[in-house]
Parts: structure tokens; sequence; C-alpha cells
């Protein structure tokens, strides 16, 4: 026998993102957003080819926000940011591709622009920009043939965005954005006055992913009075808002409309996996649906009625998939080069009790007998408010094939598990989460599969945050740790968010004025002294979340105490890491890192 090496780390990032697309009508092609070449590009295949096969039509490097297809052919619309700064412009692409055109070649490289409806027709193009309203937002339609913008609906005393519009396009659909966890719709008429979807604004809960049926009736998902989101029904003539349909313990996501057949597509979250639902409207019939892989990314339905989505799993990166007569059909062909699943690491979902009782979920990666090498990495996720789902991570795929378990909790504040639970992080970034995490670490050492002197921390976002956080307040717990783009300082970061965020931080995170001391006690910049355990810390330059400065104010720190601290910088990179030779040089960064400070 040939005896092979260990896969390296370009093996493991031989795989590419996928971030959205887009099938034309008649289903002959399909555009997405990818990384195949390394850097974010649009990627078209023809789709009654025999043999499809994919092509480039763009050559900017830049990752688009949105794509529409024009229904007659002649362009397609999309949206690109510069290097992960995320201020997207809309932009014109020839249907055969090419150099891509600014619609607004005199807007401020600052603004925002987001796609939201394209009339049928293929003329009047609907959007919301932070143009003349950063912190509100104001929506627009477009009309691409005289080029005039109407004013439709301006933002005032919450970030508002236009989410659908009706088929004769004399109604409109709008959110009102509070915190994550309370967020408002309405409709509005020509002329008419807004109608709140839900019977209660002043309540908090959710409403939103409209979806219109008709001109007069709509649905979407709320959890007004509930704790899990389900699928609720508005009829604007009559002002009425009735529940639709429920589905225990499972919080509704995302909704699709398909009129011919007259069925509303469901995707659902339930803990760690997605599940998929058609329920008929005329006879309430709900069905559950197969799905290709774990978490759904994008769902489409279209004209014939098959369902097209980007999905992945814990061992299936991601691709596009569509289903048709009873059958899921994989369009790309996105792999590990020289893998197979079985080469990878599948998690157990397990429970553990934190601090107070409340029980907590997670992931838990084996590395495979014979490869294990003893060492796990714990692993809080970003958001907060989100969760770690079975979903295909290439890092965590290399860093298992190293050798390192790695323990995925979903402590208080992560979605999936009911409205309660997810609104425990707000005005809490500090403290039952972080409890949490340590009753996660205080199981694996009681289960046997860790300990303080074989345990790392790694996380990014917030989850680079509490990375921070524990490094600084229970050091004791681990040997060292690797922040991604993690927030250091909760001063700084309340007042250099998007000015679109700021009408949400009071009740996300709090008031620095009001809280100061709470913001004290939950910044890690704050416990410099007792940061004594190895660093890496790895920033984005263009991150418009948690910008350099939260990185660059604790490096320097720890740096000034003479603190063992690594610091990569990626400058075309934002809030995390896209470009495939920045990835590999960042996690063959990591692997040094644990391997030395083991």
């Amino acid at each position: 026998m040939i005896p092979f090496p260990k896969p390296d780390v370009e093996q493991f990032f031989q795989t590419y993102l996928i971030r959205n697309f887009a099938v034309r009508a008649d289903e002959s092609r399909l555009v997405f957003s990818s990384s195949m070449n390394g850097k974010f590009n649009l990627w078209a295949m023809d789709l009654r080819e025999e043999t499809a096969y994919p092509y480039p039509l763009t050559y900017n490097d830049q990752a688009a926000s949105f794509i529409k297809l024009d229904p007659k052919g002649r362009h397609i619309l999309t949206g690109f940011d510069r290097d992960g700064n995320e201020n997207y412009h809309l932009h014109a692409l020839r249907w055969s591709g090419g150099e891509a055109i600014p619609l607004f070649e005199d807007a401020n490289p600052d603004d925002k622009y987001f796609f939201v409806h394209l009339s049928e027709d293929g003329r009047r193009l609907y959007y919301v920009t932070s143009e003349g309203n950063p912190s509100y937002l104001n929506s627009l339609v477009y009309d691409l043939e005289t080029r005039e913008k109407k004013l439709l609906h301006e933002g005032r005393d919450a970030a508002t965005e236009l989410s659908a519009v009706s088929p004769d396009e004399k109604t409109i659909a709008y959110t009102k954005m509070y915190a994550n966890t309370y967020y408002i719709s309405y409709v509005q008429r020509e002329s008419g006055e807004p109608l709140c979807l839900t019977p209660s604004p002043e309540q908090v809960h959710t409403a939103g992913g409209v979806q219109f049926i008709d001109n007069d009736h709509v649905v979407f998902t709320t959890d007004y009075d509930s704790e899990f989101s389900y699928v609720a029904s508005y009829h604007i003539s009559q002002r009425k808002f009735e529940p639709l349909c429920r589905i225990e313990r499972e919080s509704v996501q995302l909704l699709r409309w398909h009129e011919d057949s007259r069925t509303l597509y469901i995707l659902t979250e339930k803990g760690v996996e997605d599940k998929l639902y058609a329920y008929s409207m005329d006879s309430s019939e709900l069905t559950e649906l197969p799905l290709p892989a774990d978490i759904v990314e994008q769902l489409n339905v279209t004209k014939s009625g098959a369902l097209y989505l980007l999905a992945r799993g814990a061992v299936k990166p991601l691709n596009i998939y569509r289903y048709k007569d009873g059958s899921w059909t994989m369009l790309t062909k996105n792999v590990l080069t020289g893998l197979t699943e079985a080469d990878l690491c599948s998690p157990d979902t397990v429970t553990y009790p934190s601090f107070d009782g409340m029980e907590i979920e997670a992931l838990l990666f084996r590395a495979k007998e014979g490869v294990a090498n003893g060492y796990t990495i714990f692993w809080p996720h970003g958001g907060p408010q989100a969760a770690e789902r079975k979903q295909f991570r290439a890092m965590f795929q290399y860093l298992l094939a190293q050798g390192y378990h790695i323990f995925c909790p979903n402590f208080r504040g992560s979605t999936g598990y009911g409205s309660s639970f997810v609104k425990l992080v707000e005005q809490d970034w500090g403290e039952g989460p972080r409890k949490d995490c340590l009753a996660g670490m205080d199981w694996l050492f009681g289960q046997g599969i860790s300990s303080p002197e074989k345990l790392f921390v790694m996380g990014g976002s917030y989850g680079g945050y509490m990375t921070l956080l524990l490094a600084g307040r229970n050091p004791e717990y681990f040997k060292a740790a690797i922040d991604i783009v993690g927030v250091s300082n909760l001063f700084t970061f309340y007042n250099s968010v998007p000015d679109h965020w700021k009408p949400i931080m009071e009740r996300w995170l709090g008031d620095p004025e009001r809280d100061r001391e709470r913001f004290i006690k939950d910044s890690p910049i704050t416990y410099l002294d007792n940061m004594v355990n190895p660093m890496l810390i790895i920033q984005g330059a263009n991150d418009p979340r948690v910008v350099q400065a939260e990185s660059d104010q604790i490096v320097e720190a720890l740096r000034a105490k003479g603190r063992d601290v690594e610091y990569i910088v990626f400058e075309d990179e934002g809030h995390g890491i896209t470009k495939k030779a920045n990835e590999k040089i960042a996690y063959a960064r990591m692997a040094e890192f644990l391997q030395r400070n083991q």
C-alpha cells in the first residue's frame, strides 16, 4: 500500500463559498456569487445544457449582495461593496457579463443600497438606502428607463426597510427595526395610512418576511404572543390578523409563495438544523419535505414550482440544489478535493446544565480515533443572537484533521430555542453567556474530554469578544486564545457601529452612560492584567461592524505589558475572512499557534 500523508491546509481549503444565487424564470440559467477562483465573482450555468458547467461573468473580485435577472434577458442587476466594507452599491451587468456599471454614478461611496424588488416588466427597481438618512434609511423606487427616483417611505423613529411590494405595485410592506428581537411590519397603500400587521406594535415581538399572496392579502412570520415564530395572515381591506400555521417548537424563518399551486413553502429553525414544509393555502395541509443538507441559506421557488436552494451541512460544503419531481439534484459540485464525507467529522448534539440549571445545547465534534491529539477547541459563536449549527466550516474540518476536538455551545441569547431564550443576552453580553461557557468547559472537564491544560478558546465577532472576555476573567480555564474580529471595549464598539445599527444598540447592548458600570465590567479591555495566556488576534481592515480599532487597542495595551500576542491584519477583508489566499494564511497561522502552545 502507498502511504499518504495527512491532508494539509491546501486540501481543506479547496472548497469555495457561495453567497447567493438567482434562476431565470424559464429555468434556463443559474447565476451565483462564489469564490470559485479564490475571490468572489459572479458565475453562470446554462441549466438546459446536457452538462452544465460554470463560467465567469465578472472579474472585479467582489462579493455580490444580491442577484436579480432581468425577465427579458437584457441584463443582470446586482450589488457590490469594496473588499468587505459592506457599503453595497447597485450595479448593472450585461447578460453575457463583463464590467459592472453603477446605477447611480454620483452616489457617495459611504452610502449603502439594498435591493428589495424588481417589477414584473423589469422596469422599476425598489430599494432601500442610507443616502440622506443614514440612521433610519429611506425606501425608493427607480425607473430604469427614465432614471427617475421616487421616495416611497422615509424612516424616522427606527431603521425602516421596505420588505415587499404588491403585484399591482400599489401597496408596500415595510419593517421597523427596534432590535433583533423587536421589529414590526406594516402595509401601506398609495396615499393610505400605515397598517400594523400585528395587533399591538407596542408589545415587544417580531413580525417580518412579508409575502404578498395577492393585492389584498399578505402572510408573514411572527412570534406575537408566542415563544416560537409562526406563519400569520393579514387581510388588508378587512384589517384582519390571524395565525395561519404553527409548528411545535420550531421557529419559522422564511416563507416563499407559489401562486399557481397556492402553496406556501415554510423554512423553520429547530436548534442546530433546518426543516422545510409545503403548506396548502386551500386545504391547510402541511407536508414536510426532505432536505439535501441540514442548513438552508437561500430558497427560491420558480414559476414551474421547482425549488432551488443554497444549503450546507456539517460535512457538506455550500451547494445549490433543485427539487423537482420529488427528488433533489445537486447543480453545483463544491466538494473537498481528494476527500469524502466519510473523511470528515460530523458533530454530536449534546446538552449540559448551566450555572442556574438552564439546559444548554451544544455541538461536539470529535477528531477521529488515531488522529485525536488530546486537545479541545472551545468555540463561542458570533451574533450573539445567532447559533452554531450543523454548517460546514473548512476551518473546523482542517483542525479536526489535525487532532483537535471542537466544542460549540449555544449559550443563552442563541436563536432556535424560543423568544425568551434569545432575549437573555440583551443588555447582558458578559455575565450569563460567559457563565454558560464556563459551565460548558466544566462539562468537558467532567466528561474527561478535556482539561484546563488541554483547552483552547477561539471565536469570531461576538465569539471573539467572548474569547477576549474569558481570557481576561477566567484565564485559568484554558491555555491560549484566538480572537477573530472581536469586540474589546463596549464603549468604543457602541460608538463605532454602522449608523443604521445605532437605533437598536440601547436594547441590544445598553446605554454607555446609564450602564457605565456594566460596560466596564463586561469590556474585555478592563481585564488586561489577567490576560496572561498567549493570544492570536485576527482583524479585517475594512470591517464596518467591529472596526480595526477594537483589535488595535487591545493589542497595543497587551504589548505594552509585554504579553505574548500575535496580530494579523488583512487589508482587503471586512468582518471575517472570505478570500482564499487569506484563509490559507490565517488558518495555517492558527494551526501553528495551537501547535506551539500545546
